[in-house]
């Protein structure tokens, strides 16, 4: 891995740990701060709500400044969320905390996928965006279950003070590793209206609807995995890290073979994968009482959620690298519309009356979903005689 990749990886670590702390927390945060399950986990959709509407509107109003002085920056930004994470007195300090932080994920996400596709060929962009995501997979292996178990022994505010720690890390390595040249110092402002129509064209569009709603099937059961896997499936608690753990191995898994799959043939893959998701989801209907099955369901479960990732992410980046700043920048908007969609929906689902082994239904609804519209898109793509924007 080129030592700037690296960087960037172990950056997205560390945003990555941050964002998904958060589901294996839910209950001791819901205790200490008095509030329900379904309440605690509109923590989760607030952040994502604040990147998909802060990361757009940072993206145009930073399109001009240079890129690795931007990364520190952000990364700063998201150091001093997480100290007001472990300092918040109640809820409210806690989600203002967390919209903080929000701020920077987006545009950091946004950055760091353009940078990872102009430190490789054109043909191993996938592969180069999947080394950046495989920060946020890896996260699940280790960053989610390890903050899981640290809350769950020292209290949920050292789990955050622990990512504050790695994030100073993170920053000086980016400040180490990043060189200059590669970052594209000095810009040109962006060009609104060519961000625009790079946005609207539709490989890029419906690309981000499939993510949107593939993510949303995701957090309508990943936000609520934990009592699920506790009050159904009869997971001890001090065992659902192990759990966690052997999903993140699953990501992790799986984001390495979308990547190729994605340098390999993209749209193929991803109908393939999006397929293979509902089928999975019909599966846990059956497997959520039974420890065993579950558990090796969520397993396969996690290997083709974090598989889509690479293959969607290079179409748009493909389609959209003539002006590159917005469209990268809302896929992280894209993924986090599903993340607070989702939690949302699983969160008003147990409120009307569903019970958490309920909860797959919502993800082969939207598997579904997103397996239509994207074989809508393949087939437009396949018909229209214009090639795509090269890639720069």
């Amino acid at each position: 891995m080129p030592l700037p990749l690296f960087a960037l990886f172990l950056a997205a670590f560390v945003v990555g740990t941050n964002e998904l702390i958060v589901a294996g927390l839910l209950p001791a945060l819901a205790a200490d701060l008095g509030v329900d399950i379904p309440a605690a986990g509109l923590l989760i959709t607030g952040y994502a709500v604040g990147v998909a509407i802060g990361g757009p509107f940072l993206a145009i109003g930073t399109g001009h400044l240079p890129r690795r002085p931007l990364l520190l920056v952000l990364m700063a930004v998201f150091i001093a969320g997480n100290v007001l994470c472990a300092l918040a007195a109640n809820y409210w300090l806690l989600m203002a905390a967390r919209l903080v932080i929000s701020c920077s994920h987006g545009l950091f996400f946004g950055v760091a996928m353009i940078l990872a596709t102009r430190l490789v060929p054109p043909h191993r962009q996938s592969s180069a965006i999947s080394m950046v995501v495989a920060g946020v997979t890896v996260a699940s292996v280790l960053g989610a279950p390890i903050g899981t178990a640290i809350g769950n022994s020292f209290g949920w505010r050292a789990s955050f003070w622990a990512i504050a720690g790695l994030g100073i890390v993170a920053t000086l390595v980016m400040a180490a590793l990043i060189p200059e040249a590669a970052a594209e110092e000095r810009r040109e402002r962006a060009n609104l209206a060519r961000e625009l129509r790079a946005i609207g064209r539709q490989t890029v569009f419906l690309s981000y609807v499939i993510i949107t709603l593939l993510m949303t099937g995701t957090f309508a059961f990943f936000s609520y995995i934990v009592p699920t896997l506790t009050e159904v499936t009869g997971v001890a608690i001090a065992d659902v890290p192990w759990v966690l753990l052997a999903s993140g191995i699953g990501g992790t898994v799986g984001n390495l073979v979308g990547g190729r799959l994605g340098d390999w043939r993209p749209m193929p893959a991803l109908i393939g994968i999006t397929a293979v998701a509902a089928a999975i989801y019909f599966v846990m209907l059956f497997a959520v009482a039974s420890p065993l099955p579950m558990i090796v369901a969520v397993f396969a479960w996690s290997v083709v959620g974090f598989s889509f990732a690479a293959p969607v992410q290079g179409r748009i980046l493909q389609w959209s690298s003539d002006a590159p700043n917005l469209a990268s920048t809302l896929i992280s908007t894209a993924f986090n519309i599903g993340i607070a969609a989702g939690a949302w929906l699983g969160g008003a689902a147990l409120h009307g009356g569903w019970g958490y082994s309920d909860l797959p239904l919502i993800g082969i609804f939207f598997a579904v979903a997103a397996l239509i519209v994207a074989l809508v898109s393949w087939t437009i793509e396949k018909r229209s005689a214009a090639a795509g924007p090269v890639a720069v």
